[in-house]
């Protein structure tokens, strides 16, 4: 049976508002794609897998699993199972009692039940604890028991509300790792929310940015990260964040504090009759050089092998704008020192004018037809540009 889902001009405006939570909406999830939504708090995405789900009715459009309409199906007809961030165990009932126990409502066979609990509890590493109750667990094993009672169930897609939110810094890498791979052994189509980049980026087949409601760009990690559509889905992927100036347009390029970073003419050109841009540069690609901006360190990060420096720069009119450079730790540079900084590349974003991107960085096509955003979107991508 086909498993693809489609959000097909989907919006929800929840009574006694007028603001969409989600705007809509159009997304495509592969049979067996592994698709994370990501975004800030309140952009829509736990809505989104919601209206899936079919726990939030949607105002317009259609939703579909394979080529069937979901629109108005109930949850419990739709065939998915879900995983939550707060595990929802019962306490009383043991792993294999948890794990089959929505089996049992379905009125599956003893022995069906029996071999799909102990074939998830193997994949889990979870059989030595099929008779423990969920308070004698980590927050790790419960979350696996989680998983196991979505994986018995057998449905044609899985969805995923921030699973991982529960736990520690170091078991949430350690999960984050075996729920991706297992969802490539089992092949389900799987969609999962989160509000960690670094977890959407790690995880993802491709990764779906919203903000406010809006899908900003769906694509691969690498080209999210290359290729943003527009400045906030720049600055909202990548860690530390991408440095995002308002600067002006001058002969040669565009100016950063009393520098004038060399930007193409016909680049420039495209942002019409404006006379200021948004420049984008990623900390990795900000260096201390003898040419370059100058800026005053006020904070230096040590990692080890890397620093993260990071320090203010004057623009002309007296504003000082915050920057982060990553250095190698060695280089040794101290809070109160004065250093310039030059990008080895740059991201151009316009202010004002068209709400999508209008090239792609320097080296890479741009398809056509792409579509535009129906709720406008204050900056998009004008270009990549890369100089040594």
């Amino acid at each position: 049976m086909s498993s693809e889902v489609t959000y097909d001009d989907v919006s929800l405006v929840y009574p006694g508002t007028t603001v969409p939570a989600v705007s809509h909406l159009d997304l495509d999830i592969a049979q067996g794609e592994f698709l994370v939504l990501v975004g800030p708090s309140g952009c829509g995405k736990s809505t989104s897998l919601r209206m899936l789900a079919g726990l939030e009715p949607i105002s317009d459009g259609r939703i579909l699993i394979g080529d069937r309409d979901v629109t108005k199906v109930a949850a419990k007809d739709r065939d998915i199972a879900m995983v939550f961030q707060n595990y929802a165990l019962y306490p009383h009932m043991s792993v294999a009692e948890n794990m089959a126990f929505a089996l049992k409502i379905q009125k599956v066979s003893k022995d069906d039940i029996d071999r799909r609990v102990k074939e998830a509890a193997a994949l889990l590493d979870l059989t030595e604890y099929l008779d423990r109750k969920p308070k004698a667990l980590s927050g790790g094993q419960r979350q696996r028991v989680a998983m196991g009672r979505a994986i018995v169930r057998e449905p044609e897609v899985f969805l995923m509300d921030e699973p991982l939110s529960n736990l520690d810094a170091k078991l949430r890498v350690s999960t984050r790792t075996q729920i991706a791979a297992l969802q490539k052994r089992l092949g389900t189509t799987t969609l999962y929310v989160t509000h960690d980049q670094v977890e959407a980026m790690t995880m993802g087949d491709r990764v779906a940015v919203l903000s406010a409601g809006v899908l900003q760009q769906v694509a691969s990690p690498r080209e999210l990260y290359e290729s943003p559509a527009n400045a906030f889905v720049g600055a909202f992927i990548g860690s530390p964040s991408m440095n995002i100036v308002e600067t002006d347009i001058v002969d040669g390029g565009v100016r950063l504090g009393d520098y004038t970073v060399p930007i193409e003419r016909d680049v420039l050109a495209k942002a019409g009759d404006a006379s200021t841009v948004l420049l984008g540069i990623r900390p990795e690609d900000f260096h201390i050089a003898d040419e370059g901006a100058e800026m005053k360190v006020s904070l230096v990060e040590e990692l080890g092998a890397d620093a993260y420096v990071y320090g203010d720069t004057p623009q002309i009119n007296g504003a000082a704008v915050s920057l982060i450079a990553r250095e190698p730790g060695s280089i040794g540079t101290r809070i109160g020192d004065t250093v310039r900084v030059r990008p080895a590349r740059t991201y151009v974003f316009a202010a004002t004018g068209e709400r999508e991107r209008l090239s792609a960085p320097t080296g890479r096509s741009l398809k056509s037809g792409l579509k535009r955003f129906r709720t406008p979107f204050e900056i998009h991508c004008i270009t990549g540009h890369t100089w040594n």
